[in-house]
């Protein structure tokens, strides 16, 4: 997906741009519809977003998580792997509006297990693999995709994820106004990575790219 539409810029307009991206149906979008009625209902039980972000949930979280769409090079082959995905995003977000797409979301916290899980059932995306345990758990595998969001600076979430990337994994890591001072501080590892703006937010970026792997010297964590 390279085309991108129009920039969002409210609830209206995000829920807008979500339905015109290249190959989302009115199915996809009916599901983030019923993601959005149950992030509302379990918000009440946990803390799954910020309290003020629900009544802009299309923009802040949808649509923010949908844009990474427009990054991924074609063609795309699978899986896509989420770290620390919390209330789900983005992967729940992605696997939703991409059902065909093989998602492992990955998460520590019992309660956001159970659910991301429930969720996954409910909206019927046998797409989804929830992983409930530490990253460092996890056994390796190759992820064609790798996403995350505000799950760990840079430099740590390579030393903890670089193993399930090889030099055609496409990363994929939101982050705030830091982005630019991430990749410019990142020592120690072969990248092309690069910041995009984010398109829901004029302060955040959006690193993006590839790893070749670490420098000579460098010992990347293996498990």
């Amino acid at each position: 997906m390279s085309d991108l539409p129009g920039t969002p810029t409210d609830e209206s307009s995000a829920r807008s741009w979500v339905e015109s991206l290249p190959g989302i149906d009115a199915a996809a979008v009916d599901r983030l519809g019923m993601l959005e009625v149950m992030l509302r209902e379990e918000n009440q039980r946990q803390n799954l977003v910020s309290a003020s972000s629900l009544d802009s949930m299309w923009l802040r979280h949808f649509a923010d998580s949908a844009q990474l769409l427009c990054h991924l090079p074609e063609p795309f082959t699978c899986p896509w792997l989420d770290l620390g995905t919390g209330a789900g995003f983005p992967g729940l977000v992605v696997a939703a509006l991409c059902p065909r797409l093989p998602v492992v979301l990955v998460e520590s916290r019992s309660r956001r297990i159970e659910w991301l899980q429930r969720a996954a059932s409910a909206l019927d995306l046998p797409n989804v693999e929830v992983i409930g345990t530490r990253l460092e758990q996890v056994e390796t595998f190759e992820a064609s995709a790798i996403s995350a969001r505000a799950f760990a600076p840079l430099d740590r979430l390579l030393d903890l994820s670089a193993r399930f990337s090889t030099s055609d994994t496409i990363w994929l890591l939101p982050k705030g106004r830091s982005a630019r001072d991430e990749v410019a501080g990142l020592a120690g590892w072969d990248h092309l990575f690069h910041v995009e703006q984010s398109l829901t937010d004029p302060d955040s970026g959006i690193i993006t790219g590839r790893l070749n792997g670490p420098l000579a010297g460098k010992k990347a964590r293996s498990r």
